[in-house]
């Protein structure tokens, strides 16, 4: 990866934001399109607003595919006295610094667990109820792999960020709170589908190394979690990535989602398939994702974008 590739990507996790609080995260993302897109292949349409909430959609030529990442991380809210109380799945271990902002300033706390596994805050003085807090990041970058908190899903927006410089055609769609338990892909899909009939989707996420998927070994193509994509449209998706020579490996789970659940459960005839590289240490502040990983699922995208 190139510096500039590493640079973005550790500015990327570092923002602050937790599901149902993405606006820094938005603010970045728009800031980043107005000072690179002059370098794009082309200038996309830049959707946003109030009725979008926190979300943005991009739009490229006469766009026949939409790619899905969502903007939103894990992290925790402050409830009484010391209390937490989990945003999304968070891994919880006593230690793990935590940061945040309330009204009496900035805030970097410790984790801690008892044995009943309730989780809770130390730090010198009380949180404001209802702060959210984050994993305080430490980026680290080996020859081989690069680990943060929040590649997921820091890392599916560096994916199409880096797509859509050579995306001619194609929708970008930015989404919140998934998290937890999504909530903007519904109006988001109908604004789609109504304003240009899109049906195909691909889900820019981030999966996890398993007994089955294996670091070093390509984007991981998911054939199943807890949704089921079209067989026919899965089909495809994946005789195209072997027409591409990008590196890739199957994924077949039982469990896990992201946006495809809202996708899946809409009313509209929409087809979807969740690509994305695997890591290790899921939802901790260690999150580990292989740089060759990392450029199979860019490379693959794009490919994917040109012939869908």
């Amino acid at each position: 990866m190139k510096k500039t590739d590493i640079n973005l990507l550790k500015s990327l996790c570092g923002v602050f934001a937790p599901s149902a609080n993405e606006g820094l995260m938005k603010e970045f993302v728009l800031d980043y399109i107005k000072k690179n897109q002059r370098d794009w292949l082309v200038k996309p349409e830049v959707i946003h607003g109030e009725e979008f909430q926190d979300c943005i959609i991009l739009k490229f030529g006469k766009p026949r595919t939409a790619i899905f990442a969502h903007l939103d991380s894990i992290g925790f809210t402050v409830r009484y006295q010391n209390q937490l109380v989990p945003i999304g799945g968070p891994d919880t271990e006593s230690g793990y610094k935590l940061v945040g902002r309330d009204s009496l300033g900035d805030i970097e706390c410790t984790l801690k667990v008892d044995e009943d596994h309730r989780i809770s805050y130390e730090f010198g003085r009380a949180i404001d109820r209802g702060t959210d807090l984050v994993f305080k990041q430490e980026f680290i970058e080996t020859e081989d792999s690069v680990q943060s908190c929040y590649l997921d899903n820091r890392l599916g927006v560096f994916n199409v960020l880096k797509v859509a410089e050579t995306l001619t055609d194609g929708l970008i769609v930015f989404s919140c709170r998934e998290e937890h338990s999504g909530g903007t892909v519904p109006f988001l899909i109908k604004y789609m589908y109504e304003k240009w009939q899109i049906k195909q989707t691909l889900i820019s996420d981030i999966t996890w190394v398993t007994d089955g998927v294996f670091p070093g070994e390509g984007v991981a193509i998911s054939m199943r979690d807890s949704g089921l994509p079209r067989k026919s449209y899965l089909d495809k998706i994946i005789r195209l990535a072997e027409i591409s020579g990008v590196k890739y490996q199957l994924e077949v789970e039982g469990s896990g989602g992201s946006d495809a659940k809202e996708l899946q459960s809409s009313p509209y005839p929409i087809d979807w398939c969740f690509i994305g590289a695997a890591e290790e240490n899921v939802h901790s502040p260690y999150e580990t994702v292989n740089k060759d990983d990392i450029a199979s699922m860019v490379d693959l995208y794009k490919f994917l974008m040109k012939k869908l």
